[in-house]
């Protein structure tokens, strides 16, 4: 199984300090290099903007590999998301007006073309343009770090 991490899943990731948390680090490690878990590009260049932890910094740029460029089938398919103005909005004013990199559309993308997971902290609101909101009206599996662990099997 693939999963494709969010932003904000590395983000809490970076709370997991590795010199306290070596066993949660090792299973991660191993997932990113088995391909299990991978990320997009863009996901990348919104980390480079906040990333504040040393070692999740350190981390992300060692395995830069995993945040992979979008095909054209994921490419496609980020266009029949935008193609629902609702989810248009997946892009806010304030990204496209400063040029922010924005990653939600292509994590979705990448989850669908590869038929994997999304793994996101984000939660579904009624009526939201919000990754869970989308992944379940194109019926793309979604989830959070603490499901996919469940799921996993990941005890610590």
């Amino acid at each position: 199984m693939i999963y494709v991490f969010d932003s904000n899943t590395f983000r809490i990731i970076g709370h997991y300090f590795p010199e306290r948390f070596p066993s949660f680090w090792k299973k991660l490690n191993e997932y990113t290099a088995e391909g299990k878990i991978i990320s997009v590009r863009e996901v990348y260049n919104e980390l480079s903007h906040q990333l504040v932890k040393k070692h999740l910094t350190e981390w992300v740029k060692k395995n830069k590999k995993i945040f992979l460029s979008p095909t054209a089938e994921e490419m496609k398919f980020v266009g029949e998301i935008f193609k629902i103005k609702h989810f248009q909005y997946l892009v806010t004013q304030k990204q496209r007006l400063k040029g922010t990199p924005v990653a939600d559309p292509f994590v979705i993308a990448s989850a669908k073309i590869n038929l994997g997971y999304v793994v996101t902290e984000e939660e579904s609101k009624p009526n939201s343009a919000k990754i869970p909101n989308v992944c379940e009206h194109f019926k793309i599996k979604c989830m959070n770090l603490e499901k996919f662990m469940k799921k996993e099997g990941w005890e610590f």
